[in-house]
């Protein structure tokens, strides 16, 4: 029956081109809403290019410049848009969507909140993204590492509704529903506030950055201030990709509790040396960053539940500096902490 149901991509990014192209060579029908006229072109005539994991191919399906060119109503909706840019388009998805459409956000950071007020709580499906790909040009796109996806309610909604969407997601890579996406989101919200926000700041490579003592440091206290945030939510933060489990990464005050976390960040540092920040790379490109969904999204909640987080506030401040020109990329910056 799934084969049945109206299925719109909206973004052909990396990882909104890639599921597209997927769930389409799995015989669904799917449109995607592409940024251009000429590379909706593209895709509906020569298909989208997927290199990677998973070998090369190239997938056509209709592609579309803009959401009003829709001719009809659809169940499911996979808004894979940055979070910068998600507003605009979930706006203009409402005359498209009936009381059952489920619209699925695979956004950096937490959206779900904000997508709800737009959309309405009940069509929101949270969505944690655990692999990576990336886009060499409008169109061609690269599978760079495989993981999976989690996805769950962000209402009381029964769970069997999500059994569609985990079908149709499982042609990417294995998905798994959670009883709490927002604790789940959170987890993986954490992880990139210490990585892709300082690397935005200081313009390294993950394995330099996290080379430097003082930067971990600031790693372990933008974690600390979002363990802090979110035990004032009463919210319980699972591990991130069952490898990271903050609680126990911050149990331990003294010596040896240290030196286990440096060593620990360090490693992560040494395995992923080549990781660029997405957020310095956004920068480079001359756009905002999603800051304010990750960062930005633990200093909300702080003021929300009356916890500081001085550490994710000057975080927060400095890329905002950063994207408005007052403050340069460079290590300099963390002089000021």
């Amino acid at each position: 029956m799934l084969k049945d149901k109206k299925i719109l991509v909206v973004g052909t990014g990396a990882i909104g081109g890639i599921c597209a192209a997927l769930i389409a060579k799995a015989g669904y029908q799917i449109e995607v809403i592409c940024k251009y006229p000429e590379l909706a072109q593209k895709i509906t005539n020569e298909g989208l290019k997927i290199s990677g994991i998973y070998g090369d191919m190239q997938v056509k399906m209709p592609a579309f410049a803009s959401i009003s060119e829709l001719k009809e109503m659809k169940d499911i909706v996979l808004l894979a848009t940055k979070a910068t840019d998600m507003m605009d388009p979930s706006k203009e998805l409402l005359p498209f969507l009936h009381e059952k459409s489920l619209v699925v956000s695979l956004q950096n950071g937490i959206c779900e909140e904000i997508l709800a007020e737009v959309l309405g709580k009940n069509r929101v499906i949270g969505c944690v993204v655990g692999w990576g790909a990336t886009m060499h040009a409008p169109g061609e796109l690269e599978m760079t590492s495989t993981g999976e996806f989690v996805i769950g309610n962000i209402d009381n909604s029964p769970k069997e509704r999500l059994d569609e969407i985990k079908e149709l997601l499982s042609f990417v890579v294995p998905v798994e529903i959670s009883d709490d996406i927002i604790a789940s989101l959170y987890s993986k919200l954490i992880i990139n506030s210490c990585i892709t926000s300082l690397g935005a700041i200081c313009g390294l490579y993950l394995g330099e950055m996290l080379s430097k003592k003082k930067l971990r440091n600031l790693f372990i206290e933008i974690m600390r201030e979002a363990i802090a945030v979110a035990d004032a939510m009463k919210m319980k933060v699972p591990s991130y990709a069952n490898k990271i489990n903050y609680y126990k990464f911050l149990k331990n005050a003294g010596f040896l509790g240290n030196l286990y976390r440096h060593l620990l960040i360090r490693f992560i540092g040494f395995k992923y040396r080549r990781l660029k920040s997405s957020m310095l790379q956004s920068l480079e490109r001359g756009n905002k960053t999603e800051v304010d969904f990750l960062n930005g999204y633990i200093v909300r909640k702080g003021l929300d539940f009356s916890v500081q987080t001085p550490v994710n506030s000057k975080v927060l401040k400095m890329i905002k500096e950063v994207e408005q020109g007052k403050r340069k990329i460079g290590i300099k910056n963390f002089d000021e902490f």
